[in-house]
């Protein structure tokens, strides 16, 4: 490593940056250097992770210089670049499509991963949106028998539960990913988040700790505020507390404490094994505390011109879609008619032809019959061969004339069509690219329109599949036809729990409006005797 630069390594999901930076280079400098590589600028979900020296997972400092953070030192020093934050609502939240690629990409390598659990049917929905994502529209030709062969799409746990063929997924994915017919990329993409964030674990981070009983938990920290599992189960949290109702955090070695704005309830506290974990957690409560609150005041003027901008973007890429489908069907409609004018002009030249040799067959007609008037002393054999040939002839002319009529009542019938527009050719086509200049009507968003809303507006949602009753069957047959091929030995606890929790009807909102009853002190009581 150069005394006058340091080499550094980015990882994204699916590319890797590579930089030489001054040793006097702080975080912020380097993430900067990151986003402007990507054209990010919804930075604010994002940040550097690294190994330190204890083998620990740590997010970098951006006020602090990089070489004097705790990063495992290498001749290359390597950073991976990953969402720290989620949103709560990604249709809602997510502006630009570089920031909508870049949590679709981590997502499903969470959940391909096994990091987030992911019930199988809602897998086989999952994989089909994936590949609408990278190949688009499904084509008999293009994606037969195998073509999923080189593609995750359903994660291993989810494999080795059930008794069947790749090719019998490969056909179940399939058959989902048909229904996805005429979905750009990035709506793909968006669908796929969209069933994602209702899973269970999406977008939390899960930390051990003790209450002060010691016994052993899990503290969750996400979008929506802090919650406590026991440690046998991670998909199903007990007690909750929103950030809104969280007025500080902090910690003293291994000691955290938390005061809530409710002033008849105690501050309360747990414990965490190791200091270095705890400055992680620190960081996380207090930028989603962060991002909670922004989310329930009205847009900051950047992110208004970020949004006004990404919606112009976007309904540019809408109008060359459009322009491009309208393009490609001129076209056919080109091609088609192209072909009934070849087909015209073909029988045009069959007909001049057929009268050309009508035309010649009546002169041959003709000099017969004038033959046969002018050769009076002509032997009877003689004459009965001419009148024979003549014979022949009337019935060649006869031919002629009836295949000239039908070619004639073709050709006007195929003028007729051409003519009515059946098959017009298009005279003039708008390049998609001659719309960039063109104005375009924007509606604008002004902060005297937004309303108050509560403080706890996550407690009103519901899944995302429940929304879609058609789906939701479609997925309850699915799960009907994968539980006769499940091997039962393979459940794993994850599967225990959920499928108790489908049993009793219990979602991810459902549950958080149930830890989140009663007011805070009873839940900080419950907190303590867990």
């Amino acid at each position: 490593m150069s005394s006058k630069s340091v080499n550094v390594k980015v990882v994204m999901m699916d590319a890797e940056l590579e930089f030489a930076i001054p040793p006097s280079t702080v975080g912020k400098q380097l993430f900067d250097q990151v986003v402007k590589t990507i054209n990010l600028r919804e930075i604010w979900y994002f940040g550097l992770q690294y190994t330190d020296t204890k083998g620990i997972s740590s997010w970098l400092k951006l006020d602090k210089k990089v070489l004097k953070q705790d990063i495992k030192k290498e001749q290359t020093l390597q950073f991976k670049f990953r969402a720290k934050f989620y949103p709560e609502d990604v249709a809602e939240e997510i502006i630009q499509d570089v920031t909508l690629r870049l949590f679709y990409l981590q997502v499903k390598d969470l959940i391909l991963t096994g990091e987030v659990y992911c019930p199988p049917d809602q897998a086989v929905l999952l994989g089909s949106y994936a590949m609408q994502a990278k190949y688009g529209d499904y084509s008999e030709e293009e994606h037969g028998s195998g073509c999923l062969a080189n593609d995750r799409l359903i994660p291993q746990r989810v494999l080795k539960q059930f008794k069947l063929k790749m090719s019998e997924w490969e056909s179940s994915v399939m058959n989902w990913w048909l229904g996805h017919k005429g979905m750009d990329r990035l709506e793909a993409m968006l669908g796929y988040l969209k069933y994602a964030q209702d899973l269970d674990q999406y977008g939390v981070n899960y930390f051990s700790i003790r209450n002060k009983k010691g016994s052993e938990l899990f503290l969750g920290v996400d979008a929506l505020g802090l919650t406590i599992y026991e440690k046998n189960d991670k998909l199903n949290p007990k007690v909750g507390f929103p950030w809104s109702e969280i007025r500080n955090i902090s910690f003293n070695d291994k000691k955290f404490v938390i005061k809530t704005i409710d002033k008849k309830a105690e501050d309360f506290a747990f414990y965490s094994a190791r200091f270095r974990i705890n400055k992680t957690i620190l960081e996380l409560c207090i930028g989603n505390h962060e991002m909670y609150m922004k989310r329930r005041n009205p847009d900051s003027i950047e992110v208004q011109q970020l949004k006004e901008q990404a919606k112009e973007e976007r309904t540019q890429r809408q109008l060359k879609i459009s322009m491009k489908e309208e393009i490609e069907s001129a076209q056919r409609e080109l091609e088609v008619a192209q072909g009934r004018i070849r087909r015209m002009e073909d029988q045009i030249y069959e007909l001049n032809e057929a009268k050309r040799l009508l035309e010649e067959k009546e002169h041959e007609l003709q000099t017969l019959n004038t033959e046969l008037a002018s050769e009076r002393a002509m032997s009877k054999e003689e004459r009965s061969r001419l009148l024979t040939e003549i014979a022949l002839q009337e019935s060649r002319v006869s031919e002629k004339r009836f295949e000239v009529k039908n070619k004639t009542e073709e050709m006007n019938k195929l003028k007729a069509e051409v003519e009515s527009g059946n098959g017009h050719l298009p005279t003039e086509f708008n390049d998609p690219d001659d719309l960039t200049n063109a104005h375009i009507e924007m509606s604008t968003f002004h902060e005297g329109d937004v309303n108050n809303v509560m403080p706890q507006r996550e407690l009103d949602r519901t899944n995302f599949t429940d929304q879609d009753l058609s789906l939701k069957h479609k997925l309850e047959l699915l799960t009907k036809e994968l539980d006769n091929a499940r091997d039962e030995r393979a459940i794993t606890d994850f599967d225990v729990l959920h499928m108790e929790n489908k049993r009793q009807a219990r979602d991810k909102y459902n549950t958080l409006r149930q830890i989140r009853s009663g007011n805070t002190k009873r839940r900080i009581d419950q907190f303590e005797n867990m």
